[in-house]
């Protein structure tokens, strides 16, 4: 069911320490890309779909009816759709986890999607047009435009799914200990 990602729609790599505008790349010095199967140990899931005719593909369809997922919302992050754009980004960059899984599928522009690896440090994946993600309940994760400021995304879910944020006091939940058992544990 997993398709091959090519290198034009979805890379990944871990970011400096810098706090310059959060929309810029932040590679480290070396450059130090991540392969997509590192972020499969994380629970982090990757796929090419056909962002032009959606509507139509067989394998967003497949994947939507294995996971459950009947219900999908489109967010337009733009500075001319949200007249508070640069506060909506700045919080979308917050640091948190959900207990659900986040699903992301990038029908136009472009963005980022932050994760936490094992040992703490931000791994930044790049999703371009036709790029879809799936982030697991319980990992620690953050997302913004990149300086095209222009990120159209679909999400979906659940009828059950509650889009809660929870930030680090919550370590407690279920969903974050099922996290690192499954996750973290394995790979430590």
């Amino acid at each position: 069911m997993v398709s091959l990602i090519k290198d034009d729609v979805i890379q990944a790599w871990y970011m400096d320490n810098s706090d310059m505008d959060q929309r810029l790349p932040h590679h480290r010095t070396p450059n130090e890309f991540v392969p997509l199967e590192k972020l499969k140990e994380l629970g982090v899931l990757t796929w090419r779909l056909d962002a032009d005719n959606y509507e139509n593909d067989e394998e967003l369809k497949e994947i939507r009816k294995a996971r459950g997922y009947n219900h999908m919302e489109v967010y337009d992050i733009n500075p001319e759709k949200f007249s508070k754009y640069l506060e909506t980004i700045e919080a979308l960059y917050q640091e948190h986890f959900h207990t659900f899984e986040e699903v992301s599928f990038c029908i136009s522009g472009s963005g980022y999607y932050d994760v936490r690896d094992c040992d703490e440090s931000w791994i930044r994946i790049s999703l371009k047009k036709g790029a879809m993600i799936i982030l697991p309940a319980g990992i620690y994760h953050r997302s913004t435009t990149d300086s095209n400021d222009f990120f159209k995304i679909m999400i979906l879910h659940s009828d059950d799914f509650i889009s809660t944020p929870y930030n680090r006091s919550n370590e407690h939940l279920p969903e974050r200990k099922q996290y690192i058992d499954t996750f973290v544990k394995k790979i430590n």
